[in-house]
């Protein structure tokens, strides 16, 4: 249990409010996953943002200097808000939160497909339409490459996993050989 987590949901959740409260949704989702995305990808900023010797004015002006021209007015005021608390060191965690509220909200599921290569459009659609015919609502596929998988692939929507990956199969007949041969 993290206090930090429930702490960033709380203000994800404010910031939801407002996005709707505004009818400014999708805009605040997209300027929050730009900011989620320029953590990931900026060691430097995220340094920033968790740096306490740094002054809180400082760290507004900042903020204000690349965000100002790129988001929306609600997304920027609430960044400033954060810093003001002295909580930018959460405002990752915050716009992680935030995308996993928006999605709660407008029913959009995440499905992890773990293979060895790449999918094609053709195979994506497939997995896109099979997870639609079990749920009510809207599906986001993630992928991720891993070539331990050897084939095959691995399905995880919440907390359900299909593992239909050529390594599970080689590791099952193992196990079988093996189970075969102590008895």
């Amino acid at each position: 249990f993290n206090c930090f987590n429930v702490e960033s949901s709380d203000f994800a959740k404010s910031l939801m409010d407002l996005a709707i409260e505004h009818n400014q949704l999708d805009a605040i989702r997209f300027d929050m996953k730009s900011v989620e995305n320029l953590c990931n990808a900026n060691r430097e900023f995220s340094l920033f943002l968790q740096s306490p010797i740094i002054q809180i004015d400082k760290k507004i002006k900042i903020i204000e200097s690349i965000f100002t021209k790129h988001i929306h007015k609600i997304t920027l005021n609430f960044l400033i808000l954060i810093t003001k608390k002295h909580r930018a060191f959460i405002i990752k965690e915050i716009a992680i939160a935030f995308d996993e509220q928006f999605k709660i909200n407008k029913n959009i599921f995440t499905a992890i497909v773990t293979s060895a290569a790449a999918l094609d459009t053709s195979t994506k659609k497939k997995i896109e339409e099979l997870i639609k015919s079990q749920m009510n609502g809207d599906v986001e596929i993630i992928e991720k490459i891993d070539p331990n998988t050897i084939g095959g692939f691995i399905l995880k929507v919440g907390d359900v996993q299909i593992d239909k990956s050529v390594s599970r199969q080689l590791n099952d007949i193992k196990k079988q050989l093996t189970s075969k041969i102590l008895n």
